[in-house]
């Protein structure tokens, strides 16, 4: 065997990290996220993916924290693109509806999201312009600075604290196969229309909708609410 001079091991390192990109390792590092979850994403399970050593990754990420922000960032692109068409309509609140769904749909399919979103705007960019775009259609509303303010964070408590519930994990008995959505959610309906309505009226009262809700009606409900409060305010 011959023993490789330090100049050709230096060349081959080289070519190693020039084999991927910043991009290709981010991409990867989402990828693995949506398959399996935070837990599963270490630097020797992304260096497997991509190729090359653990080492490798931190030419690019100085931690996994690092790691997780730029995911983040990496995704909320495509919600900046998917979002461009509804900045300057002829309604801003028809605008904010149409933003704030697209992130929300965004973060349901992706739980790991929530967490993150704007936690370190060093590295998120397109977080900070995912923010910067709601805004801009709160400032059409003739708003005060603390008015618009609380208005973006509302907005933005609304759909990443609803996302992020929806995506919890399952109950054990779902992911065991032992009952699918409906029958879970039935069960506590049954149990609901069984309280005494004398202490209970509330649940009581709502025990129909509950067993037959659509998680996403339900948000959209939620969010016309907040945005029809928010049209209100913005007219006084």
């Amino acid at each position: 065997m011959v023993a490789m001079s330090a100049p050709q091991r230096r060349s081959e390192g080289a070519r190693r990290r020039a084999s991927h990109s910043m991009e290709a390792v981010i991409g990867e590092a989402v990828a693995i996220l949506d398959e399996s979850g935070e837990s599963a994403l270490t630097f020797r399970a992304l260096a497997s993916r991509i190729g090359g050593g653990v080492a490798s990754i931190y030419w690019y990420v100085a931690n996994k924290d690092e790691l997780l922000d730029r995911a983040t960032d990496h995704v909320l692109a495509g919600v900046l693109t998917e979002t461009e068409p509804f900045a300057g309509g002829a309604d801003p609140i028809d605008d904010l509806r149409a933003i704030a769904v697209t992130l929300f749909g965004a973060i349901v399919d992706r739980p790991w999201l929530a967490a993150y979103f704007m936690r370190n705007v060093e590295v998120q960019p397109n977080a900070l312009m995912v923010y910067e775009r709601i805004g801009e259609q709160v400032l059409r509303l003739d708003l005060t600075p603390r008015q618009s303010f609380h208005a973006v964070s509302a907005v933005l408590g609304y759909v990443i604290g609803v996302a992020a519930d929806l995506g919890r994990q399952p109950s054990q008995e779902i992911l065991a196969g032992e009952l699918d959505r409906d029958t879970y959610i039935a069960q506590y309906a049954d149990r609901w229309r069984a309280l005494d309505p004398q202490q209970y009226p509330f649940l009581n009262l709502i025990a129909d909708e509950f067993e037959g809700h659509d998680d996403a009606d339900q948000f959209r409900a939620g969010l016309d609410l907040l945005l029809e409060g928010l049209r209100l305010e913005a007219a006084r």
